[in-house]
């Protein structure tokens, strides 16, 4: 019998880890993405793992090494000191206005 659950709505890599949830290892992508230099734009549609894979470059960058043991990234040749690391959600809130925009953006930082 299977005792492995499937994170079903979770959107965090560490409660996913740490919680011994089911976990398909996209890992792999994070040096390459890191190393290579360059912006980026994350886009796949809804439902398809962007918020976690954007949790597991956080955990990467904060330098959560015990969070990636077993997986490909604790093997690669990676550079596990903290960075800091700043997290936007624009999920909530309304971004119609520019001023809006702003002063939201504005109490996100404090």
């Amino acid at each position: 019998m299977c005792h492995h659950r499937l994170p079903i709505g979770i959107q965090t890599f560490s409660k996913l880890r740490e919680g011994g949830f089911i976990y398909v290892d996209k890992t792999a992508f994070i040096e390459p993405l890191v190393n290579g230099g360059g912006y980026y734009f994350l886009s796949r549609p809804r439902r398809f793992g962007k918020s976690l894979f954007l949790s597991t470059l956080q955990s990467y960058f904060e330098g959560r090494r015990d969070l990636f043991k077993g997986l490909a990234l604790d093997s690669a040749d990676v550079d596990w000191t903290p960075s800091p690391v700043l997290h936007f959600d624009f999920n909530s809130g309304t971004f119609d206005d520019e001023e809006v925009q702003k002063e939201t953006s504005r109490r996100r930082l404090i």
